[in-house]
């Protein structure tokens, strides 16, 4: 693996620090000053958006999430109405949440066991990030499900595969295409995740993930198969 420049180590640190910063302040308004969310799985949504969307995703919970707790409303009343471009925003970073946290963990477990398809790790990685987006999204599905008994399981993957596995798919394509580009024409090399110019990389991939991922979120909306993922108030 070649040295990178210094300028560009420093720039990773730094768009790495702001994400664990931004992360860090939407967790402590969450569990600390109790501005919890009326659907929990938005408690897991919001501090992942900043991991790549840093302070941009600070101000967007503080305009469309906060007011969504108890807290607020027992301090403000009502929450403020919110804008017509609130639901497909809210809806994407639901979508990319699978991708992200299914990103993180398939390439940890990757590299970590020295993973090789056709003598690259980066196959077994594109395969596991789908897989792991896919699950979670199920996932937080599941979790959102009310009484439903032993269907619950089965209206979980229906509404996944319903509402979210076209907007995951556009995203993860344009991750996985990112990074692919970023490795054989810009960096002439496999990066690692030991380094932070690759979780830079990642950053920006998720960055053109979320804008990929708007268009076919609006579309679903649209289409109405796409339920309001912040909750009712509590």
């Amino acid at each position: 693996m070649s040295v990178q420049p210094t300028w560009l180590v420093m720039l990773s640190w730094a768009a790495l620090s702001v994400g664990f910063a931004s992360t860090a302040a939407i967790v402590v308004d969450h569990l600390v000053l109790r501005y919890r969310q009326p659907s929990r799985v938005m408690e897991i949504v919001w501090p992942t958006t900043a991991l790549y969307f840093g302070p941009a995703a600070v101000l967007t919970y503080h305009k469309w999430g906060r007011p969504q707790s108890r807290r607020w409303l027992e301090r403000y009343g009502n929450p403020p109405k919110r804008s017509r471009h609130a639901a497909g925003v809210i809806e994407t970073f639901h979508c990319a949440t699978h991708c992200t946290l299914g990103a993180i963990i398939a390439t940890v477990t990757v590299f970590s066991l020295d993973l090789e398809i056709f003598g690259s790790a980066r196959w077994p990685e594109f395969v596991g990030d789908y897989l792991g987006a896919v699950a979670i999204g199920i996932a937080f599905r599941y979790a959102t499900e009310a009484r439903t008994g032993g269907r619950r399981a089965r209206a979980a993957m229906r509404k996944f595969f319903a509402g979210d596995l076209l907007s995951v798919s556009f995203f993860e394509f344009a991750l996985l295409a990112w990074l692919v580009l970023a490795e054989h024409f810009v960096f002439h090399e496999t990066l690692r995740p030991s380094s932070p110019v690759f979780w830079l990389m990642v950053q920006i991939g998720l960055l053109i993930g979320l804008l990929v991922a708007w268009p076919p979120t609006l579309w679903l909306i649209r289409r109405g198969v796409k339920p309001d993922v912040l909750g009712t108030p509590a």
